[in-house]
């Protein structure tokens, strides 16, 4: 009778095994194995035990010759991961082991290298040398988008559109300062990044697997090692073995930040396919970030920023299962962490691939603008600026807004432009609209009369892209 599916296969024992009597049954070997996923984390477990290995050299629990064995061995097979050659075996169930036991095998003095050392820690310290790469890596893909931004409002500071509340025409602005908008959100994007980058730089090795060790390791000695260190140099750890193996907020914070990041995507993907569309036709895509249809030969589809946008959700989802998986965890490190890896690799791998498509897509964008000036010339778009004319004559602000809005009702009622109206019927709703109301609709002077801190002025545009120019410079 073939052995059931269900039951354990005689194999040798893995390298917890010593208090069980079997192995673990087929299935549940293919459920428990991380290594499909967390063997991303070979070059950061590599730069760990290296470290470890240093340190356990420093205390006298490794000779300078079995240490030096250890660090070569490492190198070793960190040049095998890099080009594909090392063997991963699920039945070993993750990087750490996968490496550890290739390592042993070459070289005996490896035996010690777990010494006064957890999974639990090692696992925490690995996180941590990844998300402060992963970091490092986005702000300089953030930067780069942020400077396709830039340079795309650099050249549209004269071109005016409206801008929009509800979808619905609101007052008018430029294309520049449009732009300049997603730069600041990045730009918090950027910041955010920096900030978890300096909360991730505390090392959690030697935290052992809840309550450290009795051996008398030096852990400021491998944080340095490792370049968990201040601006000056100084080690940085973590104060609590408990919490440094539990703790996934690092990761939690890493899935919000690129879910937020996301959302500034999300937002900017709907502007471009409004824009993109031929009832604004307000921007031209490239065709190298765009598609067509199979069936109408016609269509130039923005599908570059729909799958943004759709990747938007992606990234939510993500945050969402770490801080589902751990809201109800005991302290300290339960199996169901092992599943915290996926949703992060996969917010990285999709944020800096969002970034990059949206930076590639605006860098070969170009704005039409006789669209845009055919939409701006709406005179609705000035109706408030008709307001705060009415101010400067000494009327109430809601006394004027009500007294435009009958304005524009008029304009509607005898189906005419706002600015077309005749003085006789303005003058009939108040005489205080005076001679020189029609002034108001100079869309120049309009956006001239917009020069204070933080408005679209044509100076203070200028101003922003000029500090952005300056903070964006590429670095080396």
């Amino acid at each position: 009778m073939k052995e059931s599916f269900f039951m354990a296969e005689k194999k040798k024992q893995v390298t917890w095994g010593g208090r069980f009597k079997e192995g673990p049954a087929a299935l549940m070997q293919d459920f428990s194995e991380s290594v499909s996923f967390d063997k991303r984390l070979a070059p950061f477990d590599i730069l760990g035990s290296q470290a470890h290995a240093a340190m356990l050299k420093k205390v006298g629990i490794l000779t300078e010759k079995e240490y030096l064995a250890i660090r070569d061995g490492l190198d070793a097979i960190l040049q095998e991961v890099f080009e594909g050659e090392f063997e991963w075996k699920k039945e070993l169930e993750d990087v750490h082991m996968n490496i550890e036991q290739v390592l042993t095998k070459r070289v005996p003095a490896a035996a010690k290298l777990h010494t006064a050392r957890s999974r639990n820690d090692q696992v925490a310290t690995d996180i941590r040398l990844f998300l402060k790469f992963a970091c490092e890596e986005l702000y300089e893909i953030i930067r780069s988008l942020m400077r396709a931004l830039m340079q795309l409002a650099e050249k549209n500071q004269s071109t005016y559109i409206p801008g929009y509340t509800h979808l619905q025409r609101a007052q008018p602005v430029s294309v520049a300062h449009h732009l300049l908008a997603y730069v600041e959100m990045f730009s918090r994007d950027y910041v955010r990044f920096e900030e978890l980058y300096d909360h991730a730089n505390y090392s959690p090795l030697g935290s052992g697997a809840i309550a450290g060790t009795t051996l008398p390791i030096d852990r400021e000695y491998s944080a340095k090692v490792l370049h968990f260190t201040d601006r000056s140099g100084k080690a940085q750890v973590t104060q609590n073995s408990m919490d440094a193996v539990s703790d996934r907020d690092l990761l939690i914070e890493f899935t919000n930040h690129c879910a937020l990041t996301g959302i500034h995507l999300s937002r900017l993907a709907e502007d471009m396919i409004l824009w993109n569309s031929a009832e604004f036709k307000f921007i031209r895509l490239p065709d190298a970030f765009t598609t067509g249809s199979s069936l109408m030969p016609q269509k130039k589809n923005p599908d570059s920023f729909e799958l943004i946008r759709g990747k938007s959700a992606r990234l939510i989802g993500n945050a969402a299962t770490l801080m589902t998986m751990v809201k109800g965890l005991p302290l300290t490190y339960n199996r169901d962490l092992q599943e915290d890896k996926p949703p992060v690799f996969d917010s990285f791998d999709q944020t800096v691939a969002c970034l990059k498509v949206a930076a590639g897509a605006l860098e070969g964008a170009s704005f039409d603008t006789d669209a845009c000036a055919r939409a701006v010339a709406d005179p609705l778009l000035l109706a408030t600026d008709l307001a705060d004319y009415l101010v400067k004559q000494k009327v109430p602000f809601r006394e004027a807004h009500h007294l435009v809005g009958r304005l524009v009702g008029l304009s509607e009622e005898k189906k005419l432009p706002l600015n077309r109206l005749s003085d006789a019927d303005v003058l009939a709703v108040d005489k205080r609209f005076g001679k020189q109301w029609r002034k108001v609709f100079n869309l120049d002077q309009a956006m001239k009369n917009r020069e204070n801190i933080g408005m679209p002025g044509p100076r203070i545009v200028k101003e922003r892209i000029d500090y952005w120019k300056k903070k964006l410079v590429r670095k080396g």
